[in-house]
C-alpha cells in the first residue's frame, strides 16, 4: 500500500499558506464613462462589483489582455476591482521622476497599506474585510499605455507620449492586483483587512 505522505522526487516545493493583515488607506470609484477614479468614503459592493462603476458587471468584453479571443468577446469579469499599495506607487513615481502617482490616476478602487509586495500576492489570495466583505485576487494588473497616458496628463509631464510609454516599463509587477467580489457588502476607508495567502508552488511539467 502506498504511503499517502510520501514525497515524490519530481514534486515541486510547496510553500504553506499564511495569514497577513492590512488596512484600507483609501477607496475610490469610477464614473460609468471613464476608468479614472475619485476618492469616496465607502465602497458599496454587489456580486457585479462596485455599484454604478466603470468596471462593474458579471461579465466584460475581452481586449488586448486576451489575445486568445476576438476583441469584444463576452467573458467573466474577473477585473471588478483594482487594488494598489502606497509604497509601490511611490516606487513607480520615483522611476518616472515624478513627485507622486495617485491611485485615482490609474483607476484604482482600493489602496491597501501594510502588505509587503502587494503586487506579488498570488492568485487565489482572499481579502476578508472587517465589515464583512470578501474579495478574491485574480492576479496582477499589467500596466498599460492608457494608464501611462493618464499619469502623464495628471502629472503634467512635458513629454506625455514618452510618459505613457515609460509607465508600462517601470510599473511592471508594481501596478497592483485585480480582484472580484466573493461576498458583497460595504468597504470603508480605515477598515482592517485579514489576508489569507494560499499554498504556493511552481508547476513544471
Amino acid at each position: 500500500m502506498l504511503d499517502p505522505t510520501m514525497h515524490r522526487e519530481d514534486e515541486p516545493e510547496i510553500l504553506p499558506g499564511k495569514k497577513l493583515s492590512a488596512r484600507v488607506a483609501g477607496v475610490y470609484t469610477a464614473p460609468l464613462d471613464h476608468f479614472v477614479t475619485r476618492a469616496a468614503e465607502v465602497l458599496p459592493l454587489t456580486f457585479e462589483g462596485i455599484e454604478s462603476d466603470y468596471h462593474a458587471g458579471h461579465t466584460r468584453r475581452s481586449g488586448g489582455r486576451e489575445p486568445w479571443y476576438p476583441r469584444g468577446t463576452e467573458m467573466r469579469n474577473e477585473r471588478q476591482l483594482s487594488i494598489v499599495a502606497p509604497d509601490e506607487l511611490a516606487m513607480i513615481a520615483e522611476r518616472m521622476g515624478l513627485a507622486e502617482v495617485r491611485p485615482e490616476w490609474i483607476g484604482a478602487n482600493l489602496l491597501l497599506e501594510g502588505l509587503p509586495m502587494l503586487s506579488m500576492l498570488p492568485a487565489g489570495t482572499m481579502l476578508f474585510f472587517k465589515g464583512g466583505v470578501t474579495i478574491k485576487v485574480d492576479g496582477q494588473n499589467a500596466p498599460c499605455r492608457q494608464s501611462g497616458r493618464s499619469v502623464a496628463e495628471h502629472a503634467r509631464m512635458a513629454d506625455q507620449d514618452a510618459g505613457s510609454l515609460l509607465f508600462p516599463k517601470v510599473a511592471r509587477r508594481l501596478r497592483g492586483l485585480v480582484a472580484w467580489v466573493e461576498k458583497p457588502g460595504v468597504i470603508a476607508a480605515g477598515e482592517e483587512v485579514s489576508v489569507r495567502v494560499p499554498e504556493q508552488w511552481i508547476y513544471r511539467a
